[in-house]
């Protein structure tokens, strides 16, 4: 799970004050992006479903800055490296969510 491994990296980050002001801002954005999408899943409509997809997108967003800052002051490792793809994925697919669902909705 993709929040679980932003947890566990953000026990590895060093414990100085860059580490600790990196480490509050990834472990919030990374583990708000499942949870807005979890929101989404109970939407009430389908613009509140699209309102919290955008929300997790930027969530999202936010998370692959932390963890490119990550890689250029900190440590890059395979591990880090995985997290950052799988963060462009997620990005990608709540993209396309977002696009279909807007491209569904004016077809009707």
């Amino acid at each position: 799970m993709f929040a679980a491994d932003i947890v566990r990296l953000v026990k590895r980050l060093p414990r100085d004050v860059a580490g600790y002001a990196i480490g509050r801002q990834l472990i919030r954005s990374g583990t708000l992006v499942g949870a807005n999408m979890r929101e989404a899943d109970v939407a009430e409509s389908r613009r509140d479903f699209i309102h919290k997809m955008k929300i997790a997108l930027k969530e999202a967003n936010e998370t692959d800055y932390w963890l490119c800052l990550i890689q250029e002051t900190m440590f890059n490792n395979v591990e880090l490296q995985a997290l950052v793809t799988e963060c462009d994925e997620i990005i990608r697919i709540i993209n396309t969510i977002i696009v279909n669902t807007l491209t569904k909705g004016q077809k009707h």
